[in-house]
């Protein structure tokens, strides 16, 4: 029997503590674990014939990444040998934790001071989406987000955006200031020139109610385009 096959013949429970996901994370830190050990450590069991870490493995094979599992639908996990659906349940719930406690910190700091914060929120909202969705971060006076929502909904390439409906919403959170945001899931998260015009639409609509657009992104994938970094507001 070669060393995979004594692998999967026991396990791991059975390999050296140094060696387990773990006890690994344990002692040197979650940082230090390879993706497998993380998501070994995620799944807890593997299935049968296979460890944990083998069964991460096989995932990350079979979808790409980590973030490609993270985005995969309920259909293309379940599919998976190993992957039921109390684990999908547990991911979701680990996706909508971390969504969460984002939300919060945003909530607490200047949303113009943390943008690493701003970017990685709207990420974690915007990237999985297969259609297209029109979001809003509404801010007070110390730009700290007070609420955040989604304002429209469309198909695959487009969506329809009524300035006089983002108005209203950052008028009904009270809002001193609004960050937008819209994704697009063709991957490709640079700005059109509809975006642009949007935008100044968007801009000069909520100025007449002294709501200022601090920025809006554009995301697509893990890319988080800012348009006043491009100087496009």
């Amino acid at each position: 029997m070669d060393e995979r096959q004594r692998s999967l013949a026991m396990g791991i429970r059975d390999w050296p503590s140094t060696e387990r996901p773990r006890e690994r994370l344990l002692s040197c830190g979650a940082a230090r674990l390879s993706d497998a050990e993380l998501l070994a450590v995620f799944l807890r069991t593997g299935s049968r014939g296979r460890s944990a870490l083998d069964l991460a493995r096989h995932l990350l094979g079979a979808f790409g990444s980590v973030s490609a599992i993270l985005a995969a639908d309920r259909d293309a996990l379940l599919s998976e040998r190993g992957f039921g659906i109390a684990r999908y349940c547990e991911l979701s719930a680990a996706k909508e934790l971390l969504r969460r406690a984002l939300r919060e910190d945003l909530a607490r700091k200047d949303a113009l001071g943390s943008p690493g914060a701003v970017r990685d929120f709207l990420r974690l909202k915007l990237r999985d989406l297969q259609h297209e969705v029109f979001m809003g971060l509404y801010l007070d006076a110390q730009n700290r987000v007070i609420g955040d929502e989604e304002l429209f909904r469309g198909t695959l390439t487009q969506t329809s955006v009524y300035p006089r409906e983002v108005v209203k919403r950052a008028l009904a959170h009270n809002a001193a200031a609004v960050i937008l945001a819209h994704n697009h899931p063709s991957g490709v998260a640079e700005p059109s020139h509809a975006d642009e015009a949007l935008t100044r639409a968007l801009k000069q609509a909520l100025a007449l109610v002294d709501v200022k657009v601090l920025d809006h992104f554009v995301i697509a994938g893990n890319a988080a385009v800012s348009f006043a970094e491009r100087g496009l507001l």
